[in-house]
């Protein structure tokens, strides 16, 4: 028999626990890696797959809506469509990271899949192409917030960092479908030019829509139904899903655990949200919004015109550009699965330090040459495919530490608020910014751009080497005791 701690309530007010004593998140950070785990990564992580699709798309297509005979747009304009698009993340984020903790995981995922899918097919249906991105994003946006926090929820503690960092990385399977999608799409021989790009919005739509249904067979967050006083529900979850690893053959371990106590509440008040992030976790605060802050810009500021770059100065053909992201969107596809094991093994701190360090010299030195033109095109491809291998894992391990810091009852609105922050700092500023350093047709000016996003990833490496969490093969309630315990001493 079992030797699980039933969850259980040691006092009530009302029909409601007061105080819950239970081992339901240890119980889940046991679990061996199954099919459950591989399900929770197809349906709730293809939301990193459409973030990547999307924003290579926005580059993929510039050349083509500058030729468009119904938009009219310019280089500054792609760049202030791109930051439209991260602008509407950041508020979707923010708006829908407070409901996700405050309603539910469950509930959201279905909301922000549903608001991006609608909002991403309105694009292509487009004449007003800046508003609709700008409510693809916050479906996007939205996504992050409820996304991130239920899958660290479900996914056991030894293996979090390594199965993060591949989810984040399958943002780079978008980005080579939307590569390939737009090769095809925008080739005058298959479409129109206008209508070319707007079949390469339809993709994300078809892709939301197969995922939709998939969704139904992922249950609540146990953890977010312990800290509502649902403990009956929690309970019957995790027994749920240990019933389906016993099924399939694996053994348990039924070593008794130290119960977690807690005293269950509807609602976390805004004010004790507020006073969590900025003061008590302060110093995590600053650390997340370095992180967030620097990769925005070196990501945001970079993809989202190095399309232009292409155009501008080694003259791909627009209908081209897409070839020259595969091995691009290979390397960031790499850097993830591949160094995302260390994050577990060396620690967090000594691997998001080296990671974001790597990414800043190396753009520094790519850049220096580019400057001097002493790169083909060829040549830039592989210097930024060897910079984002390393870049993307230092990006995933940001959304990796910002969910991990916080506590439980304010983890969807933490990470919300610090995308927000430093996606708001870095990534709305970052597209505008390249886009006209671009149309200067300077190549020193563009080598100022990448200075800058060097100089903020040394920045956040020096941060995180003296102040980042050690959160490895740790609960998510040992990392960040949450607001609801009680303090046994």
């Amino acid at each position: 028999m079992p030797s699980e701690t039933p969850t259980r309530a040691t006092a009530e007010i009302g029909d409601q626990p007061a105080v819950l004593e239970t081992d339901l998140p240890a119980r889940l950070d046991r679990l061996p890696w199954g099919r459950f785990h591989v399900l929770i990564v197809v349906a709730l992580g293809v939301t990193w797959l459409l973030d990547g699709l999307e924003v290579t798309l926005a580059g993929a297509v510039a050349s083509a809506l500058k030729a468009s005979p119904v938009l009219h747009v310019d280089n500054a304009q792609v760049g202030l469509a791109g930051s439209a698009y991260i602008a509407g993340a950041v508020l979707g984020a923010l708006g829908f990271g407070w409901l996700t903790d405050r309603l539910g995981r469950r509930k959201l995922f279905f909301i922000t899949l549903a608001v991006y899918l609608l909002a991403t097919a309105a694009t292509a249906c487009s004449w007003s192409f800046v508003v609709f991105r700008a409510l693809t994003g916050a479906g996007i946006g939205g996504e992050y917030a409820a996304i991130n926090s239920t899958i660290q929820e479900f996914t056991p503690a030894r293996v979090r960092g390594w199965t993060d960092l591949s989810i984040n990385g399958t943002f780079w399977v978008g980005a080579g479908i939307g590569a390939l999608g737009s090769y095809a799409l925008l080739d005058p021989h298959w479409l129109p030019p206008d209508w070319g790009w707007r079949a390469c919005f339809f993709i994300g739509a078809v892709l939301a829509l197969i995922i939709l249904p998939m969704r139904r067979w992922i249950p609540e967050s146990p953890r977010w139904l312990l800290t509502h006083g649902d403990h009956d529900d929690a309970r019957s979850i995790v027994e749920g899903i240990e019933t389906r690893f016993r099924e399939a053959g694996h053994t348990l371990d039924n070593s008794v655990q130290k119960p977690l106590r807690l005293r269950a509440r509807r609602h976390t008040p805004l004010r004790e949200v507020l006073h969590a992030i900025f003061v008590r976790h302060r110093r995590r605060a600053f650390v997340g919004l370095s992180l967030m802050t620097a990769q925005a810009f070196f990501y945001n500021a970079i993809f989202f015109t190095y399309a232009l770059v292409l155009t501008e100065f080694y003259r791909v053909p627009g209908s081209d550009v897409g070839l020259y992201l595969l091995p691009f969107a290979l390397g960031n596809f790499l850097g993830p699965l591949v160094l995302g094991r260390l994050f577990d093994v060396l620690g967090r701190r000594k691997m998001i330090a080296a990671t974001y360090a790597l990414s800043g010299v190396l753009l520094s030195v790519s850049g220096y040459l580019f400057a001097q033109g002493w790169l083909t095109v060829v040549q830039q491809t592989i210097a930024w495919m060897v910079i984002f291998f390393f870049a993307s894992a230092a990006a995933s391990s940001a959304y990796l530490t910002v969910s991990e810091s916080f506590p439980l009852e304010i983890r969807a609105l933490a990470i919300a608020v610090f995308y927000a922050f430093g996606t708001g700092l870095g990534g709305i500023v970052g597209p505008a910014f390249f886009g006209r350093l671009i149309d200067t047709h300077q190549r020193s000016e563009v080598f100022t751009g990448y200075l800058v996003g060097s100089a903020l990833m040394l920045g956040a490496a020096l941060i995180a080497a003296i102040w980042g969490v050690d959160a490895e093969r740790k609960s998510l309630e040992h990392v960040a005791t949450p607001l609801s315990a009680i303090d046994d001493a």
